[in-house]
């Protein structure tokens, strides 16, 4: 079970091992978030679209924020490739001494955010919730403070749990921390389904639920970091070279890499001031873009980042055909997705959360922010490859400047979009999903752009045949959902196994026809896998 957990490594000599590995990553990040989706589809039930929802949704994104930058973007963009470096270059022992030190760091540093957090809870919700003081909300102000007390610790346990990923991640041990969000799924289905009925107010199931899923997903790690003989014994030691250099690099890669994340969360805070629920419907949509962006996207760039290290600190061409390849990969998902949940929003959203306390009319607020999130789901897929390629190259400069001018058009775009779609449609929330869209695809355009002109993605004449191939595979699947979708039944009002039903034929149509059509357009199994 161990080894099956660990995954097969990924050896310099197994040149074509990429396209494996990013398949076990996807795989077990596609169980996850399986999971996640049965996981909404019992908050849904349980708490629907009202203000305790909205008070925890907001609870459980504020430290989810923060491990994007601390676990999953500019500590992870950071750690591996200086890890990778000592991997490639230095002894084994000279990888312990800098594993220990920066435990030890960052340890210290998470614990301190913590406690100060928790100390003053009402500040960070007037921060992310203060569109509830405006309105006189009370209330919901108070309980969101106090979930955010119980939900803020979950940040140290699992930004420490991604510090573990991130070393199995670099000897390339990529199964495990891809299955480990398989943890806090399964604890907060039990705390949704099984305590949250029992309390007065149940969301505060839900937040214990969150801080022990954290605890839990700390402890898996552990043995496979004791196994791979990586176990950390932490030491602080901030005058450290090697914990310099990270902090070096890592300072600008947390505005850099987590540009879309910082975006999302604002549009959370902005919601607090819009219709109530606007905060839910935002949550869902977004949850519906993570399923092919966590699967596919950030499996491949978690293999491609110590690779790409390895390749820039070996030179050759390596480097340029990995990126190539991962590039491909990820548009042969995100141009379909983004089609596919334009014209079948409503469907998903009815089939999984239009019951019980979930209203008709949030399905069809959901479905308009969804159609928004999705439009986008291109760019934020490549944000997560392109970001990789600079970071492998431990240049966390370019990503910054890149991201203030996405951050500086992101606020523009919310006055854009925002103010007229409040005040003549009163969907304001769909205008925060827009403006994200947006700035997504003018922070992807640069990365692209930057990385054109560094000489590392010289895009060969393949990609003409490439483009258009994808294009044509697109368009008949769209075709087809849209004829199926035709021939079904309304979905309101039909019992969850017809939905489901339904459901799954409109996505087997459609994943059949795009297949097809790849296959009629001359893509084979050969052409997908990495020849360096």
């Amino acid at each position: 079970m161990l080894a099956f957990l660990q995954g097969d490594a990924v050896g310099e000599k197994k040149k074509k091992g990429l396209l494996r590995s990013s398949a076990i990553v996807s795989s077990m990040t596609m169980l996850s978030r399986i999971l996640g989706l049965a996981r909404d589809i019992v908050f849904a039930r349980v708490l629907g679209a009202g203000g305790d929802a909205d008070a925890f949704y907001i609870a459980f994104k504020v430290p989810n924020f923060l491990r994007r930058l601390f676990a999953e973007g500019a500590f992870a963009q950071a750690f591996v490739p200086v890890l990778s470096e000592f991997r490639e270059t230095g002894t084994r022992e000279a990888a312990r001494h800098f594993i220990d030190r920066v435990a030890g760091c960052l340890g210290v540093s998470l614990l301190t955010l913590v406690l100060l957090v928790v100390l003053a809870s009402p500040v960070i919700t007037a921060i992310f919730g203060s569109g509830y003081l405006v309105r006189g909300e009370t209330e919901k102000f108070w309980l969101t403070s106090d979930l955010i007390r119980i939900t803020f610790p979950y940040l140290f346990l699992i930004s420490m749990t991604g510090f573990a990923g991130s070393i199995l991640n670099s000897y390339d041990r990529f199964a495990v921390p891809a299955l480990t969000p398989v943890v806090l799924n399964l604890v907060l289905i039990t705390a949704a389904a099984v305590f949250a009925p029992r309390m007065d107010v149940p969301v505060f199931a839900l937040a214990w639920g969150v801080l022990v899923a954290g605890v839990l997903q700390l402890c898996l790690q552990l043995p496979f970091l004791a196994r791979l003989g990586m176990l950390p014994r932490p030491r602080v030691d901030w005058g450290d070279p090697a914990v310099r250099k990270v902090l070096k690099l890592m300072a600008p890669a947390m505005f850099g890499v987590s540009i879309s994340q910082i975006n999302l969360t604002l549009d959370t805070v902005l919601a607090t001031f819009l219709a109530d629920g606007s905060p839910t419907w935002l949550y869902f949509s977004d949850r519906l873009i993570e399923l092919p962006l966590g699967v596919f996207a950030v499996g491949i760039a978690t293999v491609i980042l110590p690779n790409l290290s390895r390749q820039f600190s070996a030179g050759g061409d390596d480097f340029s055909k990995t990126l190539e390849w991962a590039l491909q990969m990820v548009l042969y998902i995100a141009l379909p997705s983004s089609v596919a949940l334009m014209l079948i929003a409503e469907p998903v959203l009815f089939t999984l959360f239009q019951y019980d306390k979930m209203a008709v009319f949030d399905i069809e607020m959901a479905g308009l922010s969804l159609r928004a999130y999705a439009l986008g789901l291109c760019a934020f897929m490549l944000i997560k490859v392109l970001a990789s390629a600079f970071f492998s190259r431990q240049d966390t400069r370019t990503p910054v400047k890149i991201g203030i001018i996405a951050m500086v058009a992101n606020m523009v775009l919310n006055l854009v979009f925002v103010l007229p779609l409040l005040w003549y449609w009163n969907v304001g929330h769909v205008g925060l999903a827009l403006a994200t869209t947006g700035s997504a695809f003018i922070n992807a355009g640069l990365l692209f752009v930057g990385l054109r002109r560094a000489g590392v993605l010289p895009m060969q004449r393949h990609w003409l045949r490439y483009t258009l191939q994808l294009v044509f595979a697109t368009a008949v699947m769209a075709i087809v959902l849209i004829v199926v979708m035709q021939a079904q039944q309304p979905y309101e009002g039909l019992n969850a196994l017809t939905r489901c039903v339904q459901l799954g034929l409109l996505v087997a149509a459609g994943g059949m026809a795009f297949g097809v059509s790849l296959l009629g357009a001359g893509v084979r199994l050969r052409h997908l896998r990495l020849t360096l």
